[in-house]
């Protein structure tokens, strides 16, 4: 059985980050990885000979953002694409209302108007809150505040419904009242024209990883760990486990003995999400020119009410648009005719006859996905924000926690991930690293 000082279970950014400083630190640590490459949620398929980020996609805000930092000095290239986490304005977008027509100017500004003030008053809300409130319970106050008629607060209230799957993946009366807290982004935010894997590319330069190496068991104890995989057990003195929080909870994976308070009922207020990216190119653009978003209003935006224009990042005319919270879990057993069957019907209510079908559709399945079972966690109903510092509890000196889950500012992201694995490396030593010691060196 191999020894090593420490044990990293996942080569996803916050395991490699971990492990780089540990191991530029003069530790000797390994890397055991699930799946047959590094990244985990950061995924980059170029099987059609375009660059498609199946996983994470964005830097929300590249001020003083560690990624933004890390891949200037990768000489990674980067496009500005700034979503402002599902803004109702500030790119243009084009609103259709309930009956499919394109809202005047003017009307669009009303709507983006009315999500300002209600997004305002949420914020004293939210913070005189119930513990058990859920992110339904706060907007229904904000939205009675306003004292509108039934359907004016009914657009907004929509619009507030897909803001909380797009956000999180999750239906509005599942996500806790502070489940949008962290909602904010400073500074542009940009995508990566050649992949955004070519981050874990560069971090796991130099690393020992094993990959496929399924690991079922951590066992710790105040003499080290001993991981158990499907090629073998290894022992450490340190362990730091960066899994997804789906995969923490599965019966699957098992840490023992238990994790201990306040651990354990942080994992227990966090659940995986249901986001998965639907991704349609077309053979000629036949949506809006000049704007950045197409949404729809009303009923029959219940499930299909976002879509990206992709057309300029991809360099052929491409939509994404997203199966997030019901929908997400609605569809997941939808063959892609069934999917592309439904997404169409609503285009077609706004562009006609101009609808073609797609040349290429690509989904994702990460709630399929064994090492990940969904995109991202989120807070559920009763769980606060310190939910996610305290997942990251030094467990008996010697396991650690870490990953995007474990990050209170930003939870959700890879700036989080990699912020979290500077902290457990951090942790492990017994001192505070130069967060440049990440990319030291590139």
């Amino acid at each position: 059985m191999e020894r090593f000082d420490t044990i990293v279970v996942g080569a996803g950014v916050a395991g490699l980050t971990t492990a780089r400083l540990l191991a530029g630190a003069g530790r000797r640590v390994v890397v055991l990885e699930a799946r047959d490459r590094v990244g985990g949620r950061v995924w980059t398929d170029r099987a059609d000979g375009f660059v498609t980020d199946l996983g994470a996609s964005w830097i929300h805000g590249v001020v003083d953002s560690p990624v933004a930092a890390a891949a200037d000095a990768f000489g990674m290239r980067t496009v500005e694409f700034t979503v402002g986490g599902y803004q109702p304005d500030s790119r243009p977008i084009a609103y259709y209302g309930p009956d499919g027509a394109r809202l005047s100017d003017a009307a669009a500004r009303r709507f983006a108007d009315d999500v300002h003030a209600v997004d305002a008053t949420l914020l004293d809300v939210v913070a005189a809150s119930a513990p058990d409130a859920s992110y339904r319970d706060v907007t229904e106050a904000a939205l009675v505040a306003q004292g509108w008629d039934e359907d004016r607060a009914q657009r907004v209230r929509e619009y507030l419904e897909h803001r909380s799957e797009e956000q999180y993946g999750a239906w509005i009366e599942d996500l806790a009242a502070h489940g949008l807290d962290d909602d904010s982004i400073d500074g542009d935010e940009v995508v990566f024209p050649d992949g955004y894997d070519r981050l874990p590319d560069h971090l796991s330069a130099g690393l020992d990883i094993r990959l496929e190496h399924v690991v079922t068991e951590v066992r710790w104890s105040a003499d080290g760990v001993l991981v158990t995989t499907d090629r073998g057990p290894f022992a450490a003195d340190t362990s730091v486990v960066t899994v997804p929080v789906g995969v923490l909870k599965s019966p699957d994976f098992a840490i023992e003995p238990p994790l201990p308070e306040p651990v354990a009922g942080a994992l227990g207020r966090l659940e995986m999400n249901a986001f998965e990216k639907v991704f349609l190119r077309f053979e000629t653009k036949f949506w809006d020119d000049g704007v950045y978003a197409i949404r729809q209003q009303g009923p029959e935006s219940r499930r299909w009410h976002s879509w990206y224009d992709l057309t300029a990042l991809h360099g052929s005319p491409a939509l994404l648009t997203f199966a997030a919270g019901p929908t997400g879990n609605e569809t997941r057993a939808w063959s892609d005719e069934q999917l592309v069957d439904s997404v169409l019907a609503q285009l077609r209510r706004l562009y006609g006859d101009r609808v073609e079908q797609p040349t290429r559709v690509h989904r994702t399945d990460w709630q399929g996905d064994p090492f990940a079972l969904g995109s991202y966690a989120y807070m559920t109903v009763g769980s606060t924000t310190a939910d996610h510092d305290d997942l990251a509890t030094p467990i008996g000196g010697v396991l650690h926690l870490a990953g995007e889950a474990t990050w209170t500012d930003d939870p959700a992201t890879v700036p989080a991930a990699l912020l979290s694995g500077h902290r457990a490396a951090s942790n492990v030593l017994g001192r505070e690293l130069p967060i440049g010691d990440v990319w030291a060196g590139a």
